[in-house]
C-alpha cells in the first residue's frame, strides 16, 4: 500500500517511483505502509496550487483563519489517542508523559494561541503617520514550505508545529514536507487539517503534504519563483544546502541547525546544592535520549572540590540510568561519529553506561571531559554537536579562562549560568554573562535549558549556527508570525482603499 500525497486539495498518487517505509525504533521492525519519494512534478503541482490559494487567503477575513485554528485544535484533541499511538510507533518517544501529556497539549495550545493572534491582529504592527499620510503594516508574504524535524512529530512537525501555525496565521498557504521518520503521523494530521480548512471555509490547498524529497528537489523547491519563504529544522549540512539554494534565488529561509547550549556552573552553587544540581542536570541532558535542540551539550565548570564532587555524582548517574533510546540508525551513527571526534581531539571518557537491550536504536549514556586550555586549542572541534545522550564537561582554571571559552563559542539557542544564591558569585556572574549574552538567543539563570515555553516573550532562535537569522524566533506568538510577512507601505492612498487596520 503506497500512501497518497496531498496536493491541490485532494489526496492522490505521487509521480515519484521510489518509496520508503518508516521503522519502529523500539523494535527495528519496518512498518507496513509505503510512502512515495516525490518527483519534481509533485512539487510543481503543489507550488502552482499554493500560489492560487495565496490569492484567496490574502483577501480572506481573519476570522476564517482563526476558525481554522480553533477547529484544528479541537480535532487534535478529539483524535489524541490515535495520534499519540502512531507517533509513539514511529518515533519511539514515550506515549506518556512525553507525547500524550506534554507535546500534543503544547501543540494544541500553540494552535489556539495562533487563533487568538489572528483575531487580535497586533502582529501586523500597523503604523500611521497621519501628517504625511503614510501608513504601513505587515502583510502575508506568499506560499511557505515547512520542513519538519525528526524529534518533535507534533510541536515542530510540518503539519501542526510552530512554523506551520505561524505561516498560516500570517495568511500564507503551507507546503509541508514531512520528516521520513514519522510520515504516517504527518498524514493523519493532514487529514484533520483539511477537514478543519473546509469547516472554516478556506481553500483545501492551504495545506499540502509531501512525505519525502531528494535533496536536489528540496533545493529547487526553496528557490522556486512561486515560493515566498521556507522554514527548516534539522541537520546543519542539509539546512545549509537548502540555504545556499534559497539565498541564490533571493528567497527567505529560516533555519534551526545546531546548538550545544552551554551551561556554566560556578563552585559556590555546587557547594550549596551540588547533589541536587547533578540530578537536575542528568534529568535535562538525558531526557528523551538527549534528542532536544536545547539539550545542554557543554557544561563549563571551574576547578574546585565541589566541581569534582559534581562530576563524580553525574558520572555515577550516567552509568546507572537507562541508556538513551534514539529515533533512527542515522541518529545513532551521527552520535557515534560526534563522540569519536571529541575523543580524538582529546576529550577523556569519564562515564559510559550500558546500551539498552530493549530498543533497536540505542546509545550508552556518555560523559566526556576536557580542560579549558585544551578546549581553547581546538574550539571548533570541541563544539561538535553530539545530538543525543552525550555531554562534554569543560573545566577551567579561573573565571578569566572560562570567559575565554565563552568568547570562542559559536551562536547557540540557549546559554545558562548557575551561581550561588547568597550573592557571593555575583561579580563572576556579571563577567561571564557579559560574554555569553550576545552568543545565545535565550539566557537562563539557575535553570536547565531543556523545554521551550510557548510564550509571547520566548526566543527560540539565536546567532549562527543555532539559526540562520538571529532576528527571529521559531517559537512565541506573535513574534514567530512576523517571519512570514512583508512590510507593505501606503503613501497618500485614499482612505476607503486602505486596509481596515490603517484607516483613521
Amino acid at each position: 500500500m503506497i500512501r497518497d500525497i496531498l496536493v491541490d486539495g485532494a489526496w492522490g498518487p505521487s509521480s515519484g517511483v521510489e518509496t520508503f517505509q518508516a521503522v519502529n525504533p523500539l523494535t527495528g521492525d519496518t512498518l507496513p505502509a509505503q510512502f512515495p519519494i516525490s518527483a519534481w512534478d509533485d512539487c510543481d503541482r503543489a507550488l502552482t496550487s499554493a500560489a492560487k490559494a495565496f490569492e484567496f487567503l490574502r483577501e480572506t477575513p481573519s476570522d476564517r483563519i482563526a476558525a481554522f485554528f480553533d477547529r484544528y485544535a479541537e480535532s487534535l484533541q478529539e483524535h489524541a489517542d490515535e495520534l499519540v499511538a502512531q507517533a509513539h510507533l514511529e518515533s519511539g518517544l514515550p506515549a506518556t508523559p512525553r507525547l500524550r501529556d506534554v507535546e500534543l497539549p503544547r501543540t494544541i495550545n500553540q494552535l489556539r494561541l495562533a487563533a487568538e493572534a489572528v483575531r487580535d491582529g497586533g502582529w501586523r504592527l500597523p503604523t500611521i503617520d497621519a501628517a504625511a499620510n503614510i501608513r504601513s503594516y505587515l502583510a502575508p508574504i506568499g506560499p511557505v514550505c515547512v520542513f519538519g524535524p525528526s524529534n518533535f512529530p507534533f510541536a515542530f512537525g510540518a503539519v501542526a508545529g510552530g512554523d506551520f501555525a505561524a505561516a498560516i496565521a500570517a495568511g500564507n498557504p503551507v507546503i509541508a514536507k514531512a520528516h521520513p521518520l514519522h510520515p504516517e503521523t504527518a498524514r493523519m494530521l493532514a487529514v484533520l487539517a483539511v477537514e478543519a480548512l473546509r469547516d472554516a471555509g478556506l481553500p483545501s490547498s492551504t495545506v499540502q503534504l509531501l512525505y519525502h524529497l531528494k535533496l536536489e528537489d528540496g533545493e529547487r523547491l526553496v528557490s522556486d519563483h512561486r515560493i515566498a519563504a521556507s522554514a527548516f529544522t534539522g541537520s546543519k549540512p542539509s539546512g545549509l544546502r537548502l540555504k545556499r539554494a534559497a539565498d541564490g534565488a533571493g528567497k527567505l529561509i529560516f533555519l534551526e541547525l545546531s546548538s550545544t547550549n552551554p551551561v556554566v556552573i560556578l563552585p559556590g552553587v555546587l557547594a550549596e546544592r551540588g547533589t541536587q544540581l547533578a540530578t537536575e542536570f542528568c534529568d535535562s541532558a538525558l531526557m528523551g535520549g538527549g534528542q532536544f535542540c536545547t539539550n545542554p551539550g557543554i557544561v563549563l565548570l571551574l576547578a574546585s572540590e565541589p566541581t569534582e564532587a559534581f562530576i563524580r555524582d553525574v558520572s555515577q548517574q550516567y552509568q546507572a540510568r537507562p541508556a538513551g533510546r534514539l529515533m533512527s540508525a542515522g541518529v545513532v551513527a551521527a552520535l557515534n561519529a560526534s563522540v569519536a571526534t571529541l575523543r580524538t581531539a582529546g576529550a577523556a571518557l569519564i562515564a559510559e553506561g550500558c546500551a539498552a537491550d530493549t530498543a533497536a536504536f540505542t546509545h550508552a549514556n556518555t560523559l566526556l571531559r576536557v580542560s579549558a586550555s585544551d578546549w581553547l586549542g581546538q574550539p571548533q572541534t570541541f563544539q561538535t554537536e553530539a545530538f543525543g545522550n552525550a555531554s562534554l564537561f569543560v573545566v577551567a582554571a579561573s573565571v578569566a579562562e572560562a570567559s575565554e571559552v565563552l568568547r570562542a563559542l559559536e551562536g547557540n539557542l540557549t546559554g545558562c549560568i548557575y551561581s550561588a544564591k547568597d550573592g557571593s558569585e555575583d561579580a563572576d556572574y556579571d563577567a561571564l554573562a557579559h560574554v555569553l549574552r550576545p552568543r545565545v538567543g535565550r539566557l537562563l539563570n539557575d535553570k536547565m535549558p531543556t523545554g521551550v515555553a510557548v510564550s509571547p516573550a520566548m526566543n527560540h532562535g539565536g546567532p549562527y549556527p543555532a539559526t540562520g537569522n538571529p532576528h527571529f524566533t521559531a517559537v512565541g506568538i506573535p513574534a514567530s508570525i512576523r517571519r512570514f510577512t512583508a512590510l507593505h507601505c501606503f503613501d497618500n492612498v485614499r482612505p476607503h482603499r486602505l486596509p481596515a487596520c490603517l484607516r483613521d
